[in-house]
């Protein structure tokens, strides 16, 4: 796939280059008084420049240029103007013939000057041309390297979740609680979504709220009603698409929290506004500052979310985090218009 792109780049390149020589014997037909028409003898001259632009472009800027060898580059850009000035003049002006070396000199030089301003124009399209593929092929390493950490920091949230969770199950099955099947069944749940629907880099915005519904379905069953969780979205969510699981670690750390530092009159909040393609996500939880708060910190969920959000949406979303006393809050905003589905 790479050598036939690369064949055809270089083919829409040559194919170019001879359009504008194409298009400069046109000029100089067309800018006679009389009808349009050319020479044979006037031919020559353009296609000699042609060819030492072309002796240029794919031997002594790829063997000399580029490797930065500008000594060498430039003795054989004279070599190459001077024979084909010499062939010029051997073509149409029987060069050979001439009597004194002088005169033969000075035409050699007044035609390598006439030769300059096209070679110029050949040279400077291929330098162009060049350029614009290497920033192609720039952009698109950077984007293997965004697409592969987006892949090690997705890959990072399923273990991170399962560890969580599977420590909660752990605890309610020692202490034979009805809620296992349940538990397990919206676990399962959970996992399905994450291991199937989560492969698109973006998902349906309607979807991933029913993920959050889920999740938090599963929180509730595993605390046994012991906060108070109110949940609320506002808007619509249809037509709309984000990046899988960048919301649900908000809501993740609000359960774990107030879970850790708190067995009573909990308190959870989150609400989403949606207006035209900005989402707002306001989420609250109490907690006591006795808790363990610098351990909690110290997980891959936020940093994790922060790295994502940082790759996928740049200058498009605003984070606050305000770990305050009684309630740790997060606003998100995010603008979703650039993402299609």
């Amino acid at each position: 796939m790479e050598y036939r792109t690369y064949r055809s780049s270089r083919t829409t390149e040559l194919w170019l280059q001879l359009g504008v020589f194409v298009l400069l014997l046109l000029i100089k037909a067309f800018a006679k008084d009389s009808d349009p028409h050319l020479h044979f003898f006037e031919i020559i001259p353009t296609a000699l420049q042609l060819g030492v632009a072309l002796g240029i472009n794919y031997w002594l800027l790829p063997y000399f240029f580029y490797p930065k060898k500008y000594i060498l580059f430039l003795l054989g850009v004279i070599g190459l103007l001077t024979c084909g000035a010499i062939l010029k003049e051997i073509l149409l002006e029987g060069l050979f013939i001439r009597q004194t070396s002088s005169t033969w000199l000075w035409e050699i030089v007044d035609t390598s000057r006439h030769f300059s301003p096209t070679v110029l124009l050949f040279v400077g399209l291929k330098l162009a041309w060049d350029a614009r593929q290497r920033q192609t092929e720039v952009e698109r390493l950077k984007a293997v390297v965004t697409e592969s950490e987006l892949q090690f920091l997705k890959s990072q949230i399923n273990p991170h979740f399962l560890f969580n969770n599977l420590n909660n199950l752990y605890a309610h099955s020692l202490n034979n609680s009805p809620k296992t099947s349940d538990i397990i069944l919206q676990l399962s749940s959970l996992m399905r979504y994450m291991l199937y629907d989560c492969k698109e880099k973006f998902v349906a915005l309607e979807k991933e709220f029913n993920y959050l519904r889920d999740f938090i379905n599963l929180q509730q069953l595993q605390i046994e009603n012991k906060a108070r969780v109110e949940v609320k979205i506002e808007g619509e969510a249809a037509g709309k698409f984000i990046a899988p699981l960048i919301l649900v670690t908000f809501v993740e750390n609000s359960f774990k929290h107030s879970m850790s530092s708190q067995t009573k009159e909990i308190d959870i909040m989150v609400h989403f506004k949606i207006e035209r393609h900005r989402l707002h996500l306001y989420c609250a939880n109490t907690y006591s500052t006795n808790s363990n708060l610098d351990q909690l910190s110290q997980g891959i969920g936020l940093e994790n979310v922060r790295a994502r959000l940082d790759l996928l949406y740049p200058n498009a979303y605003l984070l606050e985090v305000k770990p305050g006393d009684p309630l740790y809050e997060v606003r998100l905003e995010m603008d979703l218009s650039n993402v299609k589905s």
